[in-house]
């Protein structure tokens, strides 16, 4: 890696309406992944579309295989199109492309009935793909919005926003389709629609607020951008070796997000299948987990700011085991916590106990790593470092969801959720040998190549 004369840069703060714009994307794009991803779809899917009752097996490892697709299609592409967009300057154009992939296939899903597996699997590859790449485009713009020691506060908050957006997004599409049952699908079959409108309307401050940085530079004679993408991809690979902490950071951030992805992507159905939740429990889960993860993005935001980002990051890991075997052990302990103290509480309570827990940490992980990757990437390949971001993120999601696809046909989804807190272990244990400062220095450090 080409290093120079330790250069100390300040990026001055973004003015509030930009920063607002920026976490307006956050706030838009929450209600596509809390509703396909995470609360709604992913329990039509499996229920009503695949309709493998009783334990919906089949069903389940469906969603495993879409999800995963999806996101290996962000792991070949997500880094080279960074590439381009830094070379271009064209970040901005990408994730309006992105967000209007994702708008699109979404409000599709209105055409898939019961029985029309591989049609919904092929609207969520596309959409999920659209989401995921745009979670990357986004992420991208942060190092622009403020000096490093405001990049976490900011996007904390930007994070914290979006699980507003969650809220209200499921809310308004719980409001409108009633009871997820076949004899009720003419309304379930809206949540496609009103899904890509709450995007589509939502996300438009992005666009008008958020500025592009940088200068295009001019394609070379004989040159295309796939060309000059991979070249720059090279380069980058080649230069990483220099950057020690960013890389053991990347294999941190992939055994999280395996974990994170498993949490994402099953939570509501766990309660479904295992917990056996009523309407209720389902309700109070989604307010509960969106609450606490919209407090805890804001909360550790402030505690990036004071305590560092790097330690921030492994609180809320060692928080994420202790609650993923609170998780898997909901059934034991909430009889034992009965015959102990001579309660009556119910699975579902002690369930939702839990998901308070994990809630705290849901957005503050995903928050903190993305400040982590702002400060230890070098100004002239942020939207490059990002994209490997995405491919760390969506490689570990797809590992994630099939093993613990694979591991639920066969033991049940109980014992596979355990698969969780491994993941969450080893997260915590490799982060532990990341330097925040020594990282920062590298990347303050790095001259491009010409």
């Amino acid at each position: 890696m080409p290093i120079g004369r330790s250069l100390v840069t300040t990026t001055p703060r973004a003015p509030g309406r930009e920063i607002f714009g920026w976490a307006m994307f956050d706030f838009a794009n929450s209600g596509y992944t809390t509703v396909i991803v995470t609360v709604v779809f992913s329990v039509v899917f499996p229920r009503l579309i695949v309709g493998d009752a009783p334990d919906y097996r089949l069903g389940d490892l469906w969603w495993s295989v879409a999800l995963s697709v999806s996101y290996a299609l962000v792991v070949v592409t997500a880094p080279v199109l960074g590439a381009i967009m830094d070379y271009r300057a064209a970040k901005k154009r990408f994730l309006f492309a992105s967000y209007i992939t994702t708008v699109a296939a979404t409000a599709l899903l209105y055409f898939v009935s019961p029985g029309q597996v591989l049609l919904g699997v092929l609207l969520v590859v596309v959409s999920n793909y659209g989401f995921a790449v745009g979670e990357s485009f986004t992420s991208s713009f942060l190092p622009d919005l403020g000096p490093t020691e405001e990049l976490g506060k900011i996007s904390g908050y930007a994070w914290g926003l979006g699980y507003v957006g969650g809220i209200a997004c499921t809310g308004l599409v719980l409001a409108v389709i009633g009871d997820q049952t076949l004899e009720n699908f003419d309304r379930v079959r809206l949540v496609g629609p009103i899904t890509a409108v709450f995007f589509l309307v939502a996300a438009i401050p992005t666009f008008v607020f958020l500025r592009e940085r940088g200068t295009p530079k001019v394609l070379p004679p004989g040159e295309s951008l796939l060309g000059i993408g991979f070249r720059r991809l090279l380069d980058t690979g080649r230069a990483l070796g220099g950057f020690r902490d960013l890389l053991v950071f990347f294999v941190s951030f992939f055994f999280a997000m395996a974990g994170l992805s498993i949490v994402i992507a099953f939570a509501f159905v766990y309660g479904d299948q295992v917990i056996r939740w009523s309407a209720t429990g389902l309700m109070l889960m989604f307010v509960i987990t969106n609450l606490t993860a919209s407090l805890g993005a804001i909360g550790f935001g402030f505690l990036q700011n004071r305590w560092g980002n790097l330690r921030t990051y492994n609180l809320t890991l060692a928080i994420w085991v202790a609650a993923t075997v609170g998780i898997w052990g909901t059934p034991a302990l909430t009889a034992w916590l009965n015959s102990t103290l001579g309660t009556a509480w119910s699975a579902e309570s002690v369930f939702l106990a839990m998901g308070a827990i994990a809630g705290l940490c849901l957005g503050a992980t995903q928050s903190a790593s993305r400040t982590l990757v702002a400060v230890f990437s070098p100004q002239s390949k942020t939207a490059e470092l990002f994209g490997f971001w995405g491919l760390f993120g969506k490689l570990a999601a797809i590992f994630g969801l099939l093993s613990l696809g694979l591991l639920q046909a066969r033991l049940g989804l109980q014992s596979a959720i355990l698969l969780c807190a491994l993941f969450f272990l080893a997260a915590l244990l490799l982060a532990l040998f990341v330097r925040e400062q020594r990282g920062r220095a590298a990347a303050v450090a790095y001259i491009a190549p010409e």
